[in-house]
């Protein structure tokens, strides 16, 4: 699941904003490293990180969120591993 960054504030209105500004800086921050490192453009990935997105292991591949599907532990000397 893929989603913007969520929080609560309280207090006076000053703090608030403060905290306001930080998730909206943290999530201009998750949006653009999904950029670098999905592919997807920022148009796309500020689309998908709106509201919860749900993905399959294929979808999330497909989108670039992860880099396979693993259907079993790798064991030791395969694919480079070297840890149990």
């Amino acid at each position: 699941m893929l989603h913007q960054p969520s929080g609560g504030a309280r207090g006076m209105a000053s703090d608030i904003q403060i905290q306001a500004n930080e998730i909206l800086r943290t999530r201009a921050n998750l949006n653009q490293l999904y950029v670098q490192h999905t592919g997807q453009n920022l148009e796309d990935i500020e689309r998908v990180m709106d509201r919860d997105t749900f993905m399959d292991a294929e979808q999330a591949v497909a989108f670039g969120v992860i880099d396979k599907i693993l259907t079993k532990r790798p064991l030791v000397g395969e694919e480079g591993d070297t840890q149990p």
